[in-house]
């Protein structure tokens, strides 16, 4: 890329950020052919936070709006929701989750997040997964950045049918088509799931 004048890269550092908020400096600086420290710099000067700090924020506005699953029990972070359609979050698995040996992220870890996910995109006042089709793809390794986007793709009666796709820079790691089952009052009392 040529070497862009000041006014140009603020511009196009504004246009990035919008539309895509998880973007880091590293990634900024290699996109511009720049430092880290002039993105560093020109985030000050337009009062742009840092990553962690947007995602905060993000997730903060996103809470309010959750039904099914309470914000304590989501894995990660929702940063985007909007009921009956989507959500977006973000986990960052820590040391804790993987496997001593080989410092890849457990499963268990990974389908959480999945789960919380599908099922804080639809609006009901509980559920349970009635049946989950799931695909690892690659490993996941401690402090990796997941992406997650969740889909309601179709709903009848008290099931719901989403999509689950989480990525790393891009790179699909996992994939899950989830059947959850809304669960009212009457459900609860007769032990009834109707899966």
């Amino acid at each position: 890329m040529a070497k862009l004048s000041r006014k140009e890269r603020h511009r196009l550092l504004l246009q990035k950020i919008k539309e895509n908020p998880f973007i880091t400096d590293e990634e900024l600086a290699e996109e511009f052919g720049c430092s880290v420290q002039t993105i560093r710099l020109d985030r000050a000067i337009l009062d742009i936070k840092e990553v962690r700090e947007r995602i905060k924020e993000m997730a903060k506005e996103s809470l309010g709006k959750l039904k099914t699953i309470s914000p304590r029990d989501v894995v990660g972070e929702i940063i985007d929701i909007e009921l009956g359609s989507y959500a977006i979050a973000t986990f960052e698995p820590e040391l804790w989750t993987t496997f001593s040996n080989s410092q890849m992220v457990k499963g268990q870890h990974i389908y959480a997040f999945a789960e919380s996910i599908a099922m804080s995109v639809i609006d009901a006042k509980a559920a349970l997964i009635g049946i989950a089709n799931i695909k690892y793809k690659t490993p996941v390794f401690a402090n990796d950045r997941l992406v997650a986007r969740a889909e309601l793709k179709k709903k009848r009666n008290n099931k719901y049918i989403v999509w689950v796709f989480i990525k790393r820079n891009n790179e699909e790691v996992f994939r899950g088509k989830f059947i959850l089952v809304a669960i009212d009052d009457e459900n609860k009392e007769t032990g009834q799931t109707g899966v």
